[in-house]
């Protein structure tokens, strides 16, 4: 069994090369699931419930995804000790469960988020950065709020922050930022964005506008091409950016047009069949997202999400919405 700073230097090393091959990302997908196997009690005794040979998986499309309920009522990790971790937490309704994701290195989680930002972005010193979050920052343990903070942080400009229901205020930082011709990423969850929109403000091209998704029952859904049309109508803006993120994972892909998202070198997205959820479907056809994240090292690295999507040609995905059940496949084999 490989120790865990070797798997740690693997990971870092993917992240600092600027191409990289299926090979290394298999090597590096079948070492961390070895390693979990042996370390994440709950990962293993789901293994074993779904009667698979570990000794015969050989490729990162035969490894097992953990279903993401197990967050909601297991603690995830690759210990028994879970003292002094970072423990970020779903949004969700009064009453309802929401899922934990324990964090035993944060340094990870900022190593991921900050080269899988610049891969798309670059320097982030070069922007402002302005978080429309008032969901987020209402509540404890958000770990976009802990990304964002970071990143505000690390920009170095004065006029970078959070903003929680202080539209006028966001507004005057926004007419100093046109003024300056700042570059400029304007960051929100989807209803906050539309009720600015409706602010009558206009922006210009130092600006890019990332939805987070999300109405939380302030709004009606919508289609992302209805909700995107009327962004960029309102706010003057030729696309508009979005980031694929969740609380179970620490890594993000990100969205620059269309809603086509593109996965760092350490991430990236299966299809799984709707009727069986242990074979693929091809590209252009739409299925379940599994999700692979290597940053994961200290909790579950392989997860099937709730979220319906398809592969593009170019291999970025799309996502076009989620599964109606609220329990999946094989969550009840660990309550016993």
């Amino acid at each position: 069994m490989l120790p865990l700073k070797e798997i740690y230097n693997d990971f870092f090393d993917l992240q600092l090369l600027p191409q990289y091959t299926e090979e290394t990302f298999n090597v590096l997908a079948l070492k961390i699931f070895n390693y979990q196997l042996s370390h994440n009690d709950i990962y293993r005794r789901y293994v074993k419930s779904l009667k698979i040979d570990e000794t015969t998986v050989q490729h990162y499309t035969q490894i097992p995804f953990l279903p993401i309920e197990f967050f909601k009522s297991q603690k995830i990790v690759c210990s028994n000790t879970i003292e002094n971790t970072v423990c970020f937490s779903s949004s969700g309704t009064t009453g309802q469960i929401t899922s934990k994701h324990y964090v035993t290195d944060i340094s990870i989680y900022e190593a991921s988020f900050k080269k899988g930002f610049e891969l798309v972005y670059g320097n982030i010193t070069d922007y402002c950065v302005l978080a429309l979050l008032p969901n987020y920052l209402e509540r404890k343990g958000s770990s976009l709020v802990y990304m964002f903070n970071q990143l505000i942080l690390d920009s170095n400009n004065s006029l970078s922050g959070f903003y929680l229901n202080n539209l006028s205020d966001l507004i005057a930082t926004i007419e100093i930022l046109k003024k300056k011709k700042q570059k400029t990423i304007l960051l929100g969850v989807t209803y906050a964005l539309l009720d600015l929109a409706e602010m009558n403000i206009e922006l210009t091209d130092d600006f890019i506008v990332m939805e987070t998704g999300g109405m939380k029952g302030k709004k009606k859904e919508m289609l992302k091409e209805e909700l995107y049309g009327i962004l960029k109508q309102k706010l003057k803006v030729s696309s508009i950016h979005s980031e694929y993120g969740m609380t179970e994972l620490l890594s993000q892909a990100y969205s620059t047009q269309n809603g086509q998202f593109a996965c760092p070198p350490w991430m990236k997205i299966l299809i799984r069949d709707m009727n069986d959820p242990f074979s693929y479907v091809s590209k252009n056809k739409s299925g379940g997202v599994n999700v692979i994240d290597l940053a994961n090292i200290n909790s579950c690295s392989f997860i099937e999400t709730k979220d319906v999507g398809r592969l593009t040609q170019s291999s970025q995905f799309e996502i076009l919405g989620r599964f109606d059940n609220s329990d999946l496949r094989g969550c009840n084999l660990m309550i016993q």
